[in-house]
């Protein structure tokens, strides 16, 4: 037997089925988050409840409806309706309306009748007559003609005036060309054509000293021209012998005495504006001195001074050519002696000269290099070499090698070709001595097996004198080991531990040094 359910008891088991149901299987939600934005006082006005009622607004809908309208307010002062139907109305015998164009057909048949903008969208814009009937304008009429006293006076002056105002125009212009004429005629009686300005021969003046001495020096200096490949210098030398040598600085000549291509020259230009190649006879980078000789006869040869009849003072005359000017003299005096110069080699310059220089304010700029410094009587006393600038141009701060050490540095290098100079051996800088009462050259660095190093010198000393000169920075102390002979003892005074240690030092040769001597 099968038992069928009712529909009755389907509900009764769902209803059992979610009566079983407890709240705490129903998912359990967190509170929502309550924003409340600032409201301003005028929008609380305008959407807040009416004033005595509580509630929502469908309660007071109602009341809200019962309650007069106060849309319709009374006109104040209304016209009477007689003057708004004048005003607004049709006129008098009208029966057009304003649905319709008032120029429409209005027969029978509408495709008689022309498109009605008023009513057919697809219709063309156009306008009627106006509102009001405006009548045309009627013609201006002819203007009347001004005369010329009209237009630029405005006819407030008198003809008589006119008249009068003409002849003084005239008069003007008559004696503006009469003055015209009289000027050209006086200005032309101004220039001659049998004038003739002379000049006057003075052979009976007696010329300066400085135009005697650079007369006789300048056929002995001469410009130097090196070249490898498209890269340049240019300087100045000076003949010292008969048989073509020439000295000039080393790092004139440098880049040339250094290429292996086999592109270099060296050029050399003559007062007299011959030229002639010259040949590298030999070059000493730590005097910055260098050899030349030319194929070349009859040479004027300067006549060599001695360093020690230079005084501080004495005229003197720079000789060269100075940024490529050739024959150029400048004059100045000796501002110094003794003057201790190092300098620094360069990019493609192997140069690292060191000598006890002439200084003087005649006027030095690049390429006066390997030129004369010569004293009042045209005698070398120095090649020029260098300048002390911030500007790298000419300030009055000169420098020249003197004349004594180019002669043993030049007849060193004729007979042998090369030169050797006293070796030390050690690094210097400069450096205060702790009591601030001297300055000195302190040892950074020594060459083991040097001669320093065999006689106790260490890294650390100070030394403020070497031999009979006083040390008080590396340039002196190179300039201070090179006057020296190869061989020769020489005491060496050090600050060492606060204390003045004397050292004797044996120096020796540069030839076979491992690395440059200072």
């Amino acid at each position: 037997m099968t038992t069928e359910s009712t529909p009755s008891s389907n509900s009764s088991d769902s209803a059992a089925h979610r009566g079983n149901l407890r709240p705490s299987d129903a998912p359990v939600l967190g509170p929502r988050p309550v924003y409340r934005p600032d409201i301003d006082k005028h929008t609380a006005r305008a959407f807040r409840r009416p004033e005595g009622h509580t509630g929502s607004f469908g309660a007071y809908a109602p009341a809200a409806a019962a309650a007069p309208r106060h849309d319709n307010t009374e006109l104040v002062n209304r016209p009477p309706d007689s003057v708004l139907a004048e005003a607004f109305g049709r006129p008098a015998g009208s029966d057009e309306l304003l649905q319709r164009d008032p120029e429409a057909a209005t027969g029978p048949s509408e495709s008689s009748a022309p498109a009605d903008p008023w009513r057919d969208p697809e219709a063309a814009a156009r306008m009627g007559d106006p509102a009001i009937h405006t009548p045309a304008p009627s013609p201006l009429p002819p203007g009347v003609k001004l005369s010329t006293r009209e237009v630029l006076f405005g006819g407030k002056v008198a003809p008589k005036a006119l008249a009068v105002l003409g002849i003084v125009a005239l008069a003007i212009g008559v004696v503006g060309g009469l003055t015209g004429r009289l000027t050209a005629e006086n200005t032309s009686s101004l220039t001659s054509r049998k004038v003739a300005l002379q000049q006057e021969n003075n052979t009976d003046k007696p010329h300066s000293q400085v135009a005697k001495v650079a007369d006789a020096v300048l056929p002995a200096v001469v410009s130097i021209r090196e070249t490898v490949g498209d890269n340049g210098a240019l300087g100045s030398g000076v003949v010292i012998d008969g048989n073509g040598y020439i000295v000039t600085n080393n790092h004139v000549i440098s880049m040339a005495a250094q290429d292996t291509s086999g592109r270099a020259k060296i050029q050399v230009g003559f007062s007299d504006g011959t030229q002639a190649p010259a040949r590298l006879v030999g070059r000493d980078p730590k005097t910055d001195l260098a050899v030349l000789k030319v194929d070349v006869k009859n040479l004027t040869v300067a006549r060599l001074g001695k360093s020690g009849d230079v005084q501080v003072g004495d005229d003197v005359l720079a000789v060269g050519s100075p940024l490529g000017l050739n024959k150029t003299v400048t004059s100045g005096i000796v501002s110094a002696l003794h003057r201790a110069i190092q300098e620094s080699p360069e990019a493609g310059d192997d140069t690292a000269g060191a000598f006890d220089a002439v200084q003087t304010d005649a006027a030095i700029n690049h390429g006066n290099s390997g030129g004369a410094l010569v004293d009042g009587e045209g005698r070398l006393i120095g090649i020029n070499t260098a300048i002390r600038s911030e500007s790298g141009g000419s300030v009055g701060l000169g420098f020249a090698i003197p004349v004594d050490l180019v002669q043993q540095v030049s007849q060193t290098l004729i007979r042998d070709g090369v030169v050797y100079h006293p070796w030390l051996g050690v690094t210097a800088k400069s450096k205060q001595v702790e009591n601030d009462a001297m300055s000195g050259a302190q040892v950074a660095d020594v060459v083991g097996g040097s001669p320093a190093a065999r006689a106790g010198i260490g890294e650390g000393d100070v030394i403020v004198k070497f031999g009979d000169r006083q040390v008080t920075e590396p340039a002196e102390l190179t300039v201070a080991v090179q006057s020296h002979r190869i061989g020769e003892t020489v005491n060496a005074h050090l600050i060492r531990d606060g204390r003045e240690v004397e050292v004797p030092v044996t120096l020796e040769s540069d030839k076979n040094a491992p690395q440059p001597p200072q």
